[in-house]
C-alpha cells in the first residue's frame, strides 16, 4: 500500500469527487452501525418508537476518515467495487479482528470500517509508518522485516515442501526461522490474536529485490488454518493480476476457498485445518 501513496495515481476532479462521495457513504454507514451497536449494548433502544438515543460513542477515527477523504485528492489504491467486497464482510462481522498487510492512505478507511473492533497494520518501511501515524495517530501499525525477495519466488515455491516446518500440519509462525516463508518475527499481539479478516495489499512486489507477498500469503494461510474458534477466516488478496500473487494464492489459499473475484481482488473463506494432509490445497 505504501507504494500507492508514494506514487499517487492522478485522477480527474470529477472521478475523484465521485469516488470520495461513495467512500464517505461507506464510512458513514459504518459509523451508523457503531452507533446502533453501542446503543444496543447499553440498552438505549427499546420497543417504544418514541424512545431516542440519549448518548452514544463514535470513534474519532470515523469522523477523521470522513474529513480526510472529503478534503483529499488522493484516493485509495483499490476501486470502489473492490472496497465494497471487503466492506460487506466487515459490516457483517464488525466488531472483529482485522489484520492489514500494508499502510497507506486507505488505512484510515479500513480502520473506520471496523469501528469497534481491533485493526492492526503491518508495514515494511519504518519511516513511512512515522509519516502516516504523524497524520493519523489513531492507527495501530507495526514494522515487519521480510526475509524474502521477489526474485526468489519461484525457488521458494518449488522448495518449501522440503522443509517440514513449512508443511500444512507442522507450519507455525512465531519463531519459525527454518521456514523462510514464515513471518517469524512479528509483534506478540499479532500472534496472540485470532484474526477474522486479513487483507494482503503489501509488501512491495513489483521489482526483483522487493520483499514480494510470498510470506504474507503463506502466513495468512497458516493463521487461518490454525484458527481455534468457530467460523472461517476471510482473506482478501489484492493485485492478483500479478504472477506471484496468483501462483501463491492457488498454492496456499486454495481455489476451492475462493468465494469472490472483483477486479484485482480475490476473497477467500478459509476454514481451520481439521484433517491431516501434506498439501495446503
Amino acid at each position: 500500500m505504501a507504494i500507492m501513496i508514494k506514487n499517487n495515481r492522478q485522477c480527474s476532479p470529477e472521478k475523484s469527487s465521485i469516488f470520495v462521495a461513495s467512500l464517505a457513504g461507506l464510512i458513514a454507514g459504518a459509523l451508523l452501525i457503531s452507533v446502533f451497536h453501542q446503543a444496543t449494548n447499553n440498552n438505549y433502544l427499546c420497543s417504544n418508537a418514541s424512545t431516542k438515543l440519549t448518548e452514544h460513542t463514535v470513534s474519532p477515527i470515523q469522523l477523521e476518515a470522513i474529513l480526510h477523504y472529503a478534503t483529499s485528492t488522493v484516493i485509495p489504491q483499490q476501486t470502489f467495487a473492490e472496497i465494497s467486497v471487503s466492506y460487506d464482510v466487515l459490516k457483517s462481522l464488525s466488531p472483529c479482528n482485522f489484520l492489514v498487510f500494508g499502510l497507506g492512505h486507505d488505512s484510515v478507511m479500513w480502520n473506520s470500517l471496523n469501528p469497534l473492533g481491533t485493526t492492526i497494520f503491518l508495514e515494511e518501511d519504518p519511516t513511512w509508518i512515522q509519516v502516516v501515524l504523524g497524520k493519523s495517530p489513531n492507527l495501530r501499525a507495526h514494522t515487519v522485516k521480510y526475509r524474502t525477495m521477489l526474485l526468489q519466488s519461484d525457488a521458494l515455491l518449488s522448495s518449501y515442501k522440503s522443509e517440514p516446518l513449512c508443511s500444512p500440519n507442522e507450519a507455525y509462525l512465531r519463531g519459525n526461522d527454518k521456514c523462510k516463508l514464515s513471518l517469524s518475527n512479528l509483534p506478540s499481539e499479532v500472534y496472540d490474536t485470532e484474526w477474522d479478516v486479513i487483507m494482503i495489499d503489501a509488501p512491495r512486489g513489483y521489482f526483483p529485490k522487493a520483499p514480494g507477498r510470498m510470506s504474507a500469503i503463506f502466513s495468512a494461510a497458516v493463521m487461518a488454518r490454525r484458527r481455534q474458534g468457530s467460523g472461517v477466516t476471510h482473506v482478501f488478496l489484492h493485485d492478483v493480476d500479478r504472477k506471484v500473487e496468483k501462483e501463491y494464492a492457488m498454492e496456499f489459499l486454495c481455489r476451492k476457498y475462493l468465494k469472490n473475484e472483483v477486479g484485482r481482488l480475490w476473497h477467500f473463506e478459509i476454514p481451520r485445518n481439521e484433517t491431516a494432509s501434506d498439501k495446503f490445497c
